[in-house]
């Protein structure tokens, strides 16, 4: 038996399994008996809304958001901003890492009815709460994608330092270099230029 207990707290929901058989005896005199304390808790936070429908919609993903369709049992991944191959590669791990663990079924994987978008029907069970337990591996598929994550983040930064604040090796003073009268390979000043047919320049 699974109990999840899920606490919102500014938007973001920390979910708290507790796996194994734990039975609890309430007594109004005495309170809570915990007669099996074997367990221990497993606590995690994601950055998640509830739309109006029910649906968690999940954004803690550099190239992807997803959905959790509570109602429909199902699991959608979409592209963040733009459709590119880093996307599609985000989606295709979330889904092969859900399928190994158990959580969506093998042959309901496939695009959505949105452009670039993936989505998987999530199992039935009746020893577990499908969704919640859905929910647990997606933070857990989360831990495995965040050095990727961090070290793409650190990439771009490094990049964009490279450009807008160069060390003193990969930069120059404004006046260092010398304008040239002519550049690159394309003649300008010629008699008849033969890229200008019919033209001629001084």
């Amino acid at each position: 038996m699974v109990k999840v207990n899920v606490v919102k707290q500014g938007g973001v929901d920390t979910i708290t399994p507790n796996d194994g058989n734990v039975g609890i005896d309430i007594k109004p005199t005495v309170g809570i008996k915990i007669t099996q304390s074997n367990l221990q808790d497993y606590v995690f936070e994601l950055t998640a809304r509830e739309s109006l429908n029910g649906d968690l919609l999940i954004y803690d993903h550099k190239d992807i958001d997803i959905v959790l369709m509570q109602e429909k049992k199902k699991i959608v991944a979409f592209a963040k901003d733009m459709l590119t191959d880093n996307v599609y590669g985000a989606e295709s791990r979330l889904f092969e890492y859900l399928r190994k663990h158990g959580i969506v079924a093998y042959d309901s994987i496939q695009g959505g009815n949105i452009y670039g978008s993936m989505e998987a029907q999530i199992l039935e069970s009746k020893k577990y709460d499908s969704v919640k337990s859905a929910l647990v591996q997606i933070a857990e598929w989360f831990k495995e994608e965040k050095p990727m994550i961090e070290f793409m983040e650190s990439h771009d930064e490094d990049m964009e330092s490279a450009l807008l604040d160069p060390d003193e090796e990969h930069a120059t003073e404004l006046g260092e270099v010398p304008h040239e009268e002519e550049k690159g390979s394309i003649l300008q000043k010629n008699m008849f230029a033969p890229y200008l047919y019919g033209r001629y320049t001084y």
